[in-house]
């Protein structure tokens, strides 16, 4: 199973890559979007899967569950959802402005 997760981490990386390498504005966002979660899926494989109770000292004798990777991984999701939400705001704005979304058409003039 967890060969098959880090296939689809590769997967993931290169439709990432594809999108960034393109000249428009919100394939490029897609693909750092897409880029992030792939890292986040590999670090939770990494983490592995940890059986055990939970970190209650009092309750029980047996191994503990650390729950530090999974609580990473979640604040992770959240600052890389929140950033993305920002970037797609500046591509809407960078759009509304200068009327195309290519990076070609972005550049401005050749004698700048």
């Amino acid at each position: 199973m967890e060969s098959l997760i880090l296939v689809l981490v590769g997967i993931l990386v290169a439709v990432a890559t594809y999108l960034i390498l393109s000249k428009q504005l919100l394939r490029v966002i897609l693909g750092t979007a897409v880029l992030s979660h792939a890292a986040h899926l590999l670090i939770l494989t990494m983490g592995g899967l940890k059986k055990g109770d939970v970190p209650l000292l009092g309750e029980s004798k047996g191994p503990y569950t650390d729950a530090l990777p999974q609580a990473l991984i979640l604040t992770a999701i959240v600052i890389s959802f929140a950033v993305t939400a920002f970037v797609l705001v500046l591509g809407y704005r960078a759009y509304k402005t200068n009327g195309s979304g290519n990076f070609d058409e972005l550049r401005g003039t050749p004698d700048e």
